[in-house]
């Protein structure tokens, strides 16, 4: 019962930081996906970036456990096509949709209906995808570190010097 309680805060905080950042506006959204606007890429890597440190500082310290998916391009390459084809044709990503809907914006009901037959579509054929697509590019579970067989920090740390290096680089262009 406590991690449904800790998905709800979590949720919760979230869709308000999706509010106060206006990301969940659809010209920001079309801004973001026609490269004019990068309020929605700042606020996803600065995400990534605090979520990045804070996650393995957890594990660091004994207070979490890395769980990792497989790499799998297969499917990784075929669900971010239809994630990118539903973002453009919709104007919201998942995420973003939800907190449009609690804006009261109903236009958003296309894309979670959207997800709820994808969703029951993907559990159809979820079988055959096992067998094909799914084995298509399997990597297994590796990370960046595993991988140029470092430490995790050192690549932590150039990844957090590379997003404030495009930060600015977006402020300066005025992205």
């Amino acid at each position: 019962m406590n991690e449904l309680f800790y998905g709800l805060i979590t949720g919760v905080i979230f869709g308000f930081l999706l509010q106060r950042a206006r990301v969940i506006r659809y010209d920001k959204q079309i801004g973001a996906l026609l490269l004019k606007d990068m309020t929605i890429v700042k606020f996803m890597l600065t995400s990534i970036l605090v979520a990045m440190v804070g996650v393995y500082l957890l594990v660091d310290l004994g207070l979490a456990k890395l769980s990792l998916k497989a790499t799998i391009l297969g499917g990784n390459v075929i669900g971010g096509l239809i994630f990118g084809v539903g973002w453009g044709i919709l104007g919201y990503c998942p995420g973003t949709q939800m907190g449009a809907l609690g804006e009261g914006r109903w236009d958003a009901l296309w894309g979670i209906l959207g997800m709820i037959i994808g969703a029951a579509l993907f559990a159809e054929v979820y079988p055959i995808l096992k067998t094909t697509v799914l084995t298509w590019g399997d990597f297994g579970k590796i990370t960046i570190p595993q991988i140029i067989g470092v430490n995790h920090w050192p690549v932590i740390a150039v990844m957090v010097i590379l997003g404030v290096l495009l930060f600015r680089w977006f402020e300066k262009k005025e992205l």
